[in-house]
């Protein structure tokens, strides 16, 4: 199999997973490895597993958000590795962070590395933007304090001596 056709095939196989999370498939297996490794930025969390993943990921994530469509920007993919970048549009309908279902619109901001192996996912290092979520829900995590302040000219950056 020339690179091209691998690059190919592993985007093959992250995008039949994309459609079937969009489509609440429960069947999980067919995409990821039963070991797999997803590892998630401050707030998300680690999971060790495919039944760790299902259990502390996509069942607390279609409880929170309903009425998903998943919109992945860019697709870079190398051999057995692939990324992207792109976010979730979903309702808040549950739970999410100490904050009751508000039924608002919110956009999830994502960026997933994948690793295939004999066609399947076998590892996931993720960022999911919680502080933009829970901004588009109220609450600031930053308290102020994040440097958008110093972009809009509010506060002036600190400068070493």
């Amino acid at each position: 199999m020339t690179a091209e056709e691998k690059a190919e095939a592993t985007r093959h196989v992250i995008l039949r997973m994309e459609a079937a999370l969009g489509e609440n498939s429960d069947d999980m297996a067919a995409h990821f490895h039963e070991d797999f490794r997803w590892m998630g930025n401050r707030g998300c969390g680690t999971k060790p597993d495919l039944r760790s993943f299902r259990e502390n990921w996509q069942l607390p994530l279609r409880a929170a958000f309903t009425e998903r469509h998943y919109k992945t920007e860019r697709f870079i993919c190398e051999g057995d590795w692939a990324s992207c970048f792109g976010h979730i549009e979903a309702t808040h309908s549950g739970e999410f962070m100490g904050i009751s279902a508000t039924g608002k619109r919110v956009t999830i901001p994502y960026m997933d590395f994948w690793k295939v192996e004999d066609g399947r996912i076998r590892d996931n290092w993720v960022s999911v933007d919680f502080a933009a979520v829970l901004a588009q829900l109220g609450r600031d995590v930053f308290a102020g304090e994040g440097w958008e302040a110093y972009d809009r000219g509010e506060r002036t950056p600190p400068r070493p001596q």
